[in-house]
């Protein structure tokens, strides 16, 4: 049977990037990123597959399933129900929020099994687990800071235009157009990339065994972190919000991730770093 935790590693990362690439594909219709989420998803079935039949293959007959195989099939079955739904219905929403169900329960399916061994010798699966989660929220992280910093130069170019004050500024920055687009780009990439963390935060959370840390002031901020830039992709695709306010209220969101790190130094019990 397959139990090498690099193929979990492997399957975990490219699970994560094939969303990222639906995500981008969901909130603005890109054949180039929904082709390559599409082909990325299909080797994550590929490897499943193969492990599954691994699994079966060796599979005491004279036992039942245990509930890491039975949530591992059920894993399996829902890329398979998801990768059919985007090929013959092309439902983007449903194929995205279906994989991150299933992303969520590979995860901590993973990373239960006793039987799979860290690839570093001095790692647990703990530290495993919470490598992958810190390396998300980080890349998360730095897309907010990009967003944040095309927002800023989209309100201070506003402003210059607004007040026909055309400085030698505003020749070196780029259109409200194109700085509108960039802030844009980097929360569609921010977005799913703190959401998938985030679902391997609750992993973790769970194989600790102790529910009251969900509750813990950082994780409660860190899910308005996550619905303040939802709104903000929202009001950009649904309602049609100018650019002006768009950027204010990127900025606002940017506040709020800001607030999310003084919950982890003064208010958190286990997301501290001094």
């Amino acid at each position: 049977m397959v139990t090498k935790s690099w193929l979990y590693d492997a399957i975990i990362y490219i699970y994560a990037l094939s969303l990222l690439f639906y995500f981008s594909d969901f909130v603005g219709p890109n054949r180039s990123a929904k082709r390559m989420g599409t082909g990325l998803l299909s080797f994550v079935w590929v490897m499943q597959t193969v492990y599954l039949v691994f699994n079966l293959a060796s599979h005491d007959r004279a036992t039942a399933f245990s509930m890491f195989e039975t949530l591992f099939m059920l894993s399996w079955l829902l890329v398979t129900v998801s990768l059919v739904v985007n090929r013959f219905f092309r439902i983007e929403l449903f194929v995205f929020v279906v994989n991150v169900l299933g992303f969520s329960m590979l995860a901590l399916n993973f990373f239960s099994n006793p039987k799979v061994s860290p690839m570093l010798a001095s790692w647990n699966i703990d530290d495993e687990v919470l490598f992958i989660h810190i390396s998300l929220s980080i890349a998360s992280y730095c897309a907010f800071v990009v967003a944040a910093v095309f927002s800023g130069m989209y309100l201070i170019l506003h402003r210059q235009l607004k007040e026909k004050k055309f400085s030698k500024l505003m020749q070196r920055l780029p259109s409200l157009d194109k700085t509108d687009h960039y802030s844009f780009v980097a929360v569609v990439i921010g977005a799913p990339l703190l959401l998938l963390g985030m679902s391997l935060g609750v992993v973790w959370i769970a194989l600790q065994g102790n529910m009251s840390l969900f509750f813990d002031p950082k994780v409660i901020n860190s899910w308005f972190v996550l619905l303040a830039y939802i709104f903000y992709l929202v009001q950009r695709l649904v309602l049609k919000t100018p650019g002006y306010k768009l950027a204010l209220w990127n900025l606002a969101a940017f506040f709020i991730m800001g607030l999310n790190f003084v919950f982890a130094n003064f208010y958190s019990t286990f997301h501290q770093w001094s």
